[in-house]
């Protein structure tokens, strides 16, 4: 069965963050210990500034969830609601990057496609909009998928704000759309 895209909702909050929160629990797993999993969480998660924007896709394979993902016209580059430190002012396309926010894959679909269809279809609209430059700030696991995707590190950080040290890139793309 093929996958299908739709504009996430309010209404999908509860079933996005639970796989947000099994994507970031098992998906992880090679690339962080158990404790930088945990603080991963205090970094990572639902935003529903996206969903309001009408930026945020759901990826589905019938009736189940693939993953999820979207982009931003904000300058907030990454973190969840719950996260410190966001920036809700609006970017200028003719100068700033969108933002490729929040995405996360249903560990049973992972490797089939998935992310690179939330990579396109962000692509696509921010370029409607006028932006020529996409940055996001990526985890380790999903760095190969943003390299194929023709994503290029730009800095590498820690952030340590849920206790221990998550490893981050950030990296940028012109768009190709």
């Amino acid at each position: 069965m093929p996958f299908t895209h739709r504009r996430a909702t309010p209404d999908d909050v509860p079933a996005l963050t639970a796989i947000m929160d099994t994507s970031i629990a098992e998906l992880q797993k090679a690339f962080l210990s158990e404790a930088q999993i945990a603080s991963s969480r205090m970094v990572m998660g639902i935003d529903t500034q996206l969903i309001e924007d009408g930026t945020y896709f759901v990826v589905e394979e019938g009736d189940e969830i693939a993953g999820c993902g979207g982009w931003s016209r904000r300058a907030t580059l990454y973190g969840g609601d719950h996260t410190p430190g966001r920036e809700p002012a609006l970017l200028d396309p003719a100068t700033d990057p969108a933002r490729v926010r929040a995405m996360y894959t249903n560990p049973a679909f992972a490797r089939r496609g998935v992310g690179r269809l939330i990579l396109d279809l962000c692509e696509r609209a921010a370029a409607a909009e006028g932006f020529t430059t996409l940055e996001l700030m990526g985890t380790l696991s999903g760095e190969p998928l943003y390299q194929a995707y023709g994503f290029r590190a730009v800095e590498r950080i820690e952030d340590d704000r849920g206790g221990a040290p998550v490893p981050l890139v950030r990296m940028r793309k012109a768009v190709t759309v």
